[in-house]
Order: structure tokens, then C-alpha cells, then sequence
């Protein structure tokens, strides 16, 4: 397999799904090498535009001219509030150190 540069290497597919706690194939491993490296092509390519006269967007409704006014309100009021009592909700924990849920660990490595 003829690498280009800055090409993701099998090797390091390996790694970062080492990394990612997945377990591939020898079959998946090249084509997943494969459909990084298009992606990353793909990146390349978008990192060539110029895009300094672009206008940071907030939203993407405000590329299109909306308003809040024209889609009705969206977001909630931030009001602050009172919370739920933390104690009260520890005690019905099943378990608990008083401050923090204490739940069982399901991810072996």
C-alpha cells in the first residue's frame, strides 16, 4: 500500500481505534483508512477557501434573514432559580457518597 503524504497509515488506524475501544477487522481496517484519508482530503480542500470576508454567524437563521421575531421566541427566559435540595436527592440514590451518584463501572479495558 503506497502511502501519500500525511496519508493515514494502517498503523494508526489501529491506534486510534485502539484509542476509541473498537475492535476491527482486518477487512475494515483499510477501508477505514481509506475513508479517513478522504475525509481529510476533503478538509483540505475546504481549508483552501478564502473565507475572511465571511461574516462569523451565530445562527444560520441569520444568514437567511430570520429574526427571532419572525420564528417566534425559541429560547426560555434565563432566570435564575432554585434547584432541587441535593441531600434530598442523594437519599434516594441507591448509592452514594453524599456528594456524587455512585454507579457501577460497565466499561472493561
Amino acid at each position: 500500500m503506497s502511502e501519500a503524504a500525511g496519508a493515514v497509515t494502517l498503523e494508526e488506524v489501529r491506534h486510534v481505534a485502539d484509542l476509541a475501544n473498537l475492535e476491527l477487522t482486518a477487512e475494515e481496517l483499510p477501508r477505514m483508512a481509506k475513508d479517513l484519508n478522504a475525509i481529510l482530503r476533503h478538509i483540505a480542500q475546504l481549508n483552501e477557501l478564502d473565507t475572511s470576508a465571511v461574516e462569523p454567524m451565530a445562527q444560520v437563521g441569520e444568514a437567511l434573514g430570520y429574526t427571532a421575531a419572525d420564528a417566534g421566541e425559541t429560547l426560555r427566559s434565563d432566570v435564575v432559580k432554585a434547584s432541587v435540595d441535593r441531600a434530598a436527592v442523594m437519599m434516594e440514590a441507591p448509592e452514594s457518597d453524599g456528594r456524587f451518584f455512585k454507579v457501577p463501572k460497565v466499561i472493561e479495558r
